[in-house]
């Protein structure tokens, strides 16, 4: 096994190419940000700030006539800005490169990323790709011109102009939580998590026009599991400040620490109609619930959230799941599956399908249309499932699916499900 001084002394090259990379963007003014993420330990001064950091955002800004760099280190509860001389900033973030603090580095101009990566046996190598969205020359763009004057812009921002979107980025909340800065520009590093929103975004609508909610003007939202609340408050603004409705949304989140940050955006926007509460779904009881949204919620949590929303009658029920832990263990490996089933990675995903699966026509038989569909990855995960289920306006029997249900359970030779032994005990199917 190579020594660590040896592998520093390989990653030399790639390390310096990408230092001189960025002295040089900065110099020409061309550098929009710099971002750096995974994290992997041995600075002091980052772990004095607190336990896991996310990714440090450093954007060239001028104070007092002078250039400076600007760094945000993002925690999952608080951001933390320091501004250090360009001369400064730059020497920092080569020690962090030379210490291995990250895995990965990205430089961000108008035309390009350049990308130092770090692998898992702790070579470096540098890539240089074309951003989406831009055409042409890659040569810097002139002072003065448009994305010249140094003030930062998304990447693909005249590409992101071409569709349409449900959320305009000079909203407030996107600049509170991190997603725009100070002039409503998009952050590079969050282009991913913009793109995110806007497709939630269009399946819930797309589902509220389905519903029965299509022209009622109150209607109450929980989203369970509501983290930082990007969801939350983009659909809070896109029911009040888009449409227009007197909509209540509400986030619960068991760590206490995000529902403080939560409630402090609250407070600071003056937002009418939006609160954060910490709670659990497995014991949460609204007075009143039109739509259930619960993302990446964890194995049995999942059956929980969509229980919740059957026994309020609500009209949409939204859930991303997220682990399958239930079912595995009791799965069998009937004739003729059992050679397909003897590997571990086909039991795992076929444990998916069948609790996903299952979940769904549960719900069928509790009364509403259901699709289960790939959903864009919404915590960079491939846990990018979406059970989208809108509540019938006419009943049917619902005799047929239940006896599938236990036909599949046979097969499979399961002994429990948790949505339908809940379903059960509430009287909403059959014991």
């Amino acid at each position: 096994m190579a020594e660590p001084a040896d592998i520093a002394s390989a990653n030399a090259p790639a390390i310096e190419r990408f230092t001189s990379l960025t002295r040089e963007a900065l110099a020409q003014g061309t550098c929009q940000q710099l971002l750096w993420v995974a994290y992997q330990g041995g600075v002091p001064a980052i772990e004095e700030q607190g336990q896991g950091l996310q990714r440090v955002m450093v954007r060239p800004i001028e104070l007092r006539g002078q250039p400076h760099l600007s760094f945000l280190l993002r925690f999952p509860t608080k951001d933390i800005t320091k501004n250090l001389p360009t001369r400064e900033g730059l020497a920092l973030l080569a020690d962090w490169l030379r210490a291995g603090a990250f895995r990965n580095a990205h430089l961000f101009t108008a035309t390009e990323e350049v990308q130092l990566a770090i692998s898992k046996k702790g070579k470096a190598s540098v890539r240089v790709g074309k951003l989406e969205g831009a055409s042409g020359s890659s040569r810097p763009a002139a002072p003065g011109a448009p994305g010249g004057d140094g003030a930062p812009q998304a990447p693909t921002q005249s590409h992101n102009r071409d569709k349409h979107r449900l959320l305009e980025l000079s909203r407030p909340f996107l600049r509170e939580l991190g997603v725009t800065d100070a002039h409503g520009q998009l952050i590079p590093a969050m282009s991913r998590k913009w793109k995110q929103i806007n497709k939630f975004l269009e399946v819930f609508s797309s589902a509220v026009a389905k519903s029965s909610l299509a022209e009622r003007q109150a209607l109450h939202v929980v989203d369970f599991g509501s983290g930082k609340g990007y969801l939350t408050f983009a659909v809070h603004d896109w029911l009040r400040h888009t449409m227009g409705r007197d909509a209540s949304v509400t986030g619960v989140e068991l760590r206490d620490d995000l529902v403080q940050l939560c409630q402090r955006v609250i407070g600071k926007l003056r937002l009418q109609g939006m609160d954060y509460e910490q709670g659990d779904v497995r014991d949460y009881h609204p007075a009143d619930l039109d739509v259930v949204i619960a993302l990446h919620a964890c194995d049995t949590a999942t059956d929980h959230a969509i229980h919740l929303g059957i026994r309020a009658g609500a009209e949409i029920i939204l859930c991303s799941p997220c682990c399958h832990k239930e079912v595995r263990p009791q799965l069998l490996s009937p004739h003729p599956l059992r050679p397909i089933l003897q590997h571990g990675i086909h039991q795992a995903q076929e444990a998916e399908m069948l609790t996903d699966g299952l979940r769904a026509m549960l719900l069928d038989a509790a009364g509403y249309d259901t699709q289960v569909f790939e959903f864009i990855s919404l915590e960079h995960t491939n846990k990018n499932k979406m059970i989208l289920a809108v509540k019938r306006s006419q009943p049917k029997d619902n005799a047929e699916v239940v006896a599938q249900v236990r036909d599949i359970k046979a097969f499979y030779g399961l002994q429990r499900q948790c949505l339908e032994e809940l379903l059960k005990a509430d009287g909403l199917l059959p014991a």
